[in-house]
């Protein structure tokens, strides 16, 4: 394990009541590895062989960039229950001769990424879900696809928590439509691959996911706070903070991603996020105490024009679906950002 903060949280995740059983002497393929959810992932699936006394899985762990392979998961290399593939997941996936369980984590998440490379990001979204659900066709495998939550377009936060059937339009040429209509896309082939295939495809609606291993640099806004905060610079807000974000600590997502790759039905699309919404402000106050108090004052700018407005300012998934098989958030945003601030900090020693 490659530090505490993420010891703790695997620690926790395989104390979480799944039925864990199903992985022994399984094989699994986890995409995008070298990103902060799939980075998880396949920590949890290499702590799961000395946590459980049955035969362990065998991970198949791919990712784009054979250097973010070396720098993330270095590690684990040498391992007899981990083969590690440094390819682009649209490209074909040779050598997986038996296939239990796959699933799809490969796709830019922040705007600053999928807003530079669209068209990058719509291969990653569509030609490499396709790849992925003709390997699940071909080996049985059960496949999971993490979506998002911008399917929903926008979708008013005025009408109550976003259930799974409720969608907003949006425009198809707008700047954010590559990353939000190939997510669309990819939810309708896993869909179509259930129906005309029998392929057990589950969908996972991801809200707005942080904790140790995302790209401080991304753009995101918990990523520009908590990078202020360790730079000691002032937290710097762009407009008023009234903005609004459901946020979900990464442990809390790897329980439930788990939990659907186990028990979703097939077809089916599930909402995974915080019923609890933060501001932009309270965000920023969060992490200005939890960094020192009052020597991280914060700052307000006026609103960016270089990124696109999302469209929508407030609102969170209403979760009962997933709940309904036994999961819900248990971090406070207070925690979780503290345990996000730690792991960085610890990096830096």
């Amino acid at each position: 394990m490659d530090h505490r903060v993420i010891a703790a949280d695997v620690e926790a995740i395989l104390a979480y009541p799944l039925a864990w059983y199903h992985f022994a002497g399984r094989q699994v393929l986890l995409t995008g590895v070298t990103g902060m959810i799939g980075g998880y992932l396949l920590e949890t699936f290499a702590a799961l062989r000395a946590s459980r006394d049955h035969a362990p899985a065998r991970i198949y762990a791919l990712a784009r960039d054979r250097q973010k392979l070396d720098a993330r998961h270095g590690h684990l290399f040498g391992r007899d229950d981990i083969v590690f593939l440094a390819q682009d997941v649209a490209d074909p996936i040779a050598n997986i001769a038996k296939l239990d369980y796959i699933v799809h984590a490969a796709s830019p998440a922040s705007p600053k990424h999928y807003l530079a490379d669209p068209v990058g990001t719509i291969r990653a979204n569509v030609a490499g879900t396709e790849r992925l659900l003709e390997l699940a066709r071909s080996r049985g495998a059960r496949l999971l696809y993490l979506s998002s939550g911008t399917v929903y377009g926008n979708a008013g936060a005025d009408e109550g928590p976003i259930a799974e059937d409720r969608f907003g339009p949006y425009d198809p040429l707008d700047a954010r439509a590559g990353y939000t209509e190939s997510k669309r896309l990819a939810e309708t082939l896993c869909a179509s691959y259930a129906r005309q295939h029998g392929v057990e495809t589950v969908i996972a609606r991801l809200s707005h996911t942080y904790g140790p291993g995302a790209d401080l640099a991304d753009g995101r806004v918990f990523s520009d706070f908590i990078a202020d905060a360790l730079a000691g610079r002032p937290i710097t807000l762009l407009g008023n903070g009234s903005d609004s974000r459901p946020f979900l600590y990464l442990a809390d997502a790897i329980q439930a991603l788990l939990l659907l790759l186990l028990e979703g039905r097939p077809g089916q699309a599930y909402n995974v996020g915080a019923e609890r919404e933060t501001s932009v402000q309270e965000l920023a106050e969060i992490i200005a105490r939890l960094a020192g108090g009052p020597a991280y004052p914060v700052a307000r700018q006026s609103a960016s024009p270089v990124v696109p407005a999302a469209p929508r300012k407030a609102g969170h998934f209403n979760i009962d679906k997933l709940k309904a098989l036994g999961w819900r958030p248990s971090t406070a945003p207070e925690v979780g950002f503290r345990r996000m601030l730690d792991y960085y900090r610890g990096e830096s020693d």
